[in-house]
């Protein structure tokens, strides 16, 4: 059974959710990829406002395709959050308290979100063109010289993710793969 949240997120959200977990969204999330990252750091150390307001809200990393007929945007699955890690901490000091993407973080970013109570979602990779029926609408409202890695704001209902590494710094990538080698060695065991 899935955690449902809606956004902007508050401290008592992201304090209560345990790596692992499956979530649903329900709200307002913005899309930025790694050149739309590097212009809203540019802009935070110019001292100008962002595109948007940071504070509770979530980044989700994805360029989406081209939607086509009667879509509302085109296939939009998770890229790989590591490419964001270097800009990532400014961002969660800011404000930010949730990103999506998929893969590992660094050491930097996992330190960073516990010491701003934030969490840090997976999308499925692969599953782009399901995941993209879950955003009702899509608006690019920054950047869009960037083409796909505009920022975009999307509405998205019971948007499916699940809970990567939660606000105490549990890690399920690491969870995941220590109950896979204690799961493999039992496996021998039992065979010897």
């Amino acid at each position: 059974m899935s955690i449902k949240l809606r956004t902007p997120l508050t401290e008592q959200d992201t304090d209560k959710l345990k790596a692992g977990e499956l979530v649903e969204i329900t709200g307002t999330i913005y899309t930025a990829r790694d050149a739309a990252h590097k212009r809203l750091i540019e802009t935070m150390e110019k001292g100008d406002a962002l595109p948007f307001e940071l504070d509770g809200n979530i980044i989700y990393y994805v360029g989406p395709t081209p939607a086509k007929g009667e879509q509302v945007i085109g296939s939009a699955g998770p890229t790989t959050s590591g490419r964001m890690d270097k800009y990532t901490p400014a961002l969660l000091e800011k404000g930010l308290k949730g990103m999506i993407g998929k893969g590992l973080r660094s050491q930097e970013v996992k330190e960073s979100i516990v010491k701003n109570n934030a969490v840090y979602f997976s999308a499925v990779g692969g599953a782009a063109a399901l995941i993209s029926q879950r955003i009702v609408k899509s608006e690019v409202i920054a950047y869009e010289d960037l083409g796909t890695e505009g920022i975009r704001k999307l509405d998205v209902e019971n948007f499916p993710v699940i809970v990567a590494i939660d606000s105490k710094g549990n890690d399920y990538y690491e969870i995941g793969k220590q109950k896979y080698l204690e799961n493999k060695n039992n496996s021998l065991k039992n065979l010897v």
